[in-house]
């Protein structure tokens, strides 16, 4: 069949283009200076593992590192300019300094801490991990627990500041219809009980005791790899963007798709330039398909197709999931044209990924099905996978004549009014195996697929675990999956059916949105999504390193690596302005070594500073 498409040119005769610039240092031969000194307490003893952050201002971009047992940090070499200065460690206050100016050579910085004695400002430096689990704690029994995690952790983070809010009954209620909308639906038994339990969680007499007892010892600082690591953050986009997943392009530049505002967006870390294209939207209304039913947006959204999931296809071109549009968007980068392709069955295209013939395979999320594209024969293909009930076969079915029928009549009164239903598959996460097969997950139903792309034989395999999202393969052909709603990694093997699970070293509740390989090493890394944290396993030593990142509220949903060893991600929280700084961002992190921290620790102990005195 082929591929029924619809071109866009974006140029200056069609006025679709918006380019943002941001003002870039000449990238030869400009001044080069670094930051580096000492953080230290009230008594002047050193301050471990605290987080050290300038943020170039002119560039929309922030550096971070943290400071070693001795109080002692070091920048890597930086644009001489004016820069913001933080440095924050749990159980003191925020030390901040406006308009440092850095001029070549090394600028001393020498930052003392104050103890922070209010025990409530204490607790609410904590990551969301450390406070979900007084809400689970308020729920009697582990399945309702681990159906709030799965289903009501899916856009944000369940503990941070803008959840711990007392509502009343009635309040509650309509943030749970308006979540059902959203997709999170609870059962009539959750919905009952969660009120009451979020307002005593987070009552100030029950969270105080349990986070800062007055045995409260802060959590330890980065050690190993992770006490070197630098990470850097370009914010993109504004307050009503929302960046959902990013991929790194063969020439080292970082495409991420806004799912609030319809477009694609790239950035080169060189000089930290951004450009932004408009997603074509064609005729699809506010909300895309699923407008006639009530679909919820946010107030600032301006969403008709949605980019949601992207990858670089053989060519160089993204391609990229347009999930409420029911469309895939290909883009490419020399020409700056678009093609779209409506998708004539399946619903809510999520995740894809390119198999070794470079054809486009995704999940169809909403109706159960994986979708193929060949780009080089205009074959579509579009299989649907087992439901385990008739229930949700029949849900499934219906569902393209419901949203034919919102077309005529208006359902979005009776969609807003659903906080329960049928618990459909969700198929999810997907990845190509080194022999070709397509496997999948199926978010709600603890099953991980098999899909054979020649003959579409589908083998259906339960998990061990709860809440399988995305997987990817190692270079073994070992496939790994993030246990969402279990807080945990595993290890399938397909050639003996084997499963191995690890928890994951998070105190409190994480929720590992997704994870992928670094297929040179076949290092592990996972989103450490409710802990705003990277983390990194070693299968051959099975030691996992956590990263904290400097932005709270940081909800990271997709990873990808660049040739230099790089590790990226953005922070994509929903509703944005739940994040620190109230936008979006997407962040490298660069590990560490141990060279690097002992050259930092030998020069800045003997004091070897140049450029201006110490401050």
């Amino acid at each position: 069949m082929d591929i029924r498409a619809f071109k866009f040119s974006i140029g200056a005769g069609v006025g679709l283009a918006c380019l943002l610039m941001t003002a870039v240092a000449s990238a030869a031969g400009h001044p080069r200076g670094t930051f580096a000194g000492r953080v230290s307490d009230a008594a002047q003893q050193p301050v471990g593992g605290a987080i050290v952050t300038v943020e170039n201002l002119r560039l929309r971009r922030s550096t971070t590192v943290y400071t070693d047992r001795r109080g002692w940090f070091e920048m890597p070499p930086l644009e001489t300019d004016t820069y913001f200065v933080r440095v924050r460690r749990i159980g003191f206050q925020d030390a901040e300094r406006a308009r440092v100016e850095l001029t070549p050579g090394t600028v001393r910085l020498d930052i003392p801490l104050a103890d922070e004695t209010d025990r409530r400002a204490v607790a609410w430096q904590l990551p969301a991990s450390r406070w979900l689990p007084l809400l689970l704690a308020e729920l009697p029994n582990d399945q309702l627990r681990e159906e709030f995690t799965r289903q009501c952790t899916y856009c944000h983070q369940q503990g941070n500041w803008a959840t711990r809010v007392q509502r009343s009954d009635a309040d509650w209620q309509k943030i749970f219809k308006l979540m059902a909308r959203m997709g999170g639906v609870i059962s009539p038994d959750l919905r009952e009980r969660l009120p009451g339990a979020f307002n005593r969680a987070y009552a100030d007499d029950n969270y105080l005791p349990a986070l800062v007892p007055p045995d409260f010892v802060p959590p330890p600082g980065p050690t190993g790899e992770a006490a070197a690591a630098v990470i850097t953050e370009w914010d993109l986009g504004h307050e009503a963007s929302m960046q959902h997943d990013l991929t790194v392009h063969p020439d080292g530049s970082i495409y991420s798709v806004d799912t609030n505002q319809d477009a694609l967006y790239r950035l080169d870390p060189r000089t930290s330039e951004r450009k932004v294209w408009p997603v074509p939207r064609g005729t699809s209304p506010l909300g895309g398909v699923f407008a006639g039913v009530g679909t919820i947006l946010a107030p600032n959204s301006n969403s008709h197709v949605a980019p949601h999931s992207l990858q670089v296809a053989p060519d160089g071109s993204i391609w990229t999931t347009l999930c409420l549009g029911n469309k895939i968007g290909r883009f490419d980068p020399a020409t700056e044209t678009w093609t779209i392709i409506e998708l004539e069955e399946g619903l809510y295209p999520h995740t894809l990924r390119f198999d070794q013939k470079g054809r486009v395979w995704y999940t169809l999320a909403v109706s159960n099905h994986i979708g193929m594209i060949d780009p080089a024969s205009g074959l579509r293909e579009t299989i649907r996978l087992p439901a385990r009930s008739w229930s949700q076969a029949i849900a499934l079915r219906l569902a393209p004549a419901v949203l034919w029928l919102s077309n005529y009549i208006s359902i979005a009164d009776q969609a807003a009014g659903a906080g329960e239903g049928v618990n459909l598959p969700i198929p999810y996460g997907i990845d190509i195996a080194p022999d070709g097969g397509v496997w999948f997950s199926q978010l709600n139903e603890r099953r991980i697929g098999r899909l054979d792309p020649d003959t579409h034989a589908i083998e259906m395999i339960e998990t061990p675990f709860s809440g399988p999202r995305r997987l990817r393969f190692d270079s073994k052909g070992n496939l790994w999956i993030a246990g969402f709603s279990s807080a945990l990694i595993a290890r399938y093997a397909p050639g003996t059916g084997q499963f191995t699970s690890w928890k994951l070293p998070i105190e409190g509740v994480e929720t590992p949105y997704a994870l992928n390989v670094d297929r040179n090493t076949d290092t592990v890394w996972i989103c450490g999504t409710n802990s705003d944290s990277l983390i990194s396993f070693d299968p051959a030593s099975e030691a996992f390193t956590v990263y904290p990142l400097p932005t709270r509220v940081t909800y990271t949903r997709e990873i990808d690596f660049d040739d230099a060893g790089g590790v990226w991600a953005s922070n994509s929280n929903f509703p944005t302005w739940q994040i620190e700084a109230s936008g979006p961002k997407v962040l490298r992190l660069q590990p560490g070594g141990a060279a690097r921290r002992a050259n930092t620790a030998a020069r800045l102990s003997a004091n070897f500073v140049t450029g201006q005195p110490h401050r």
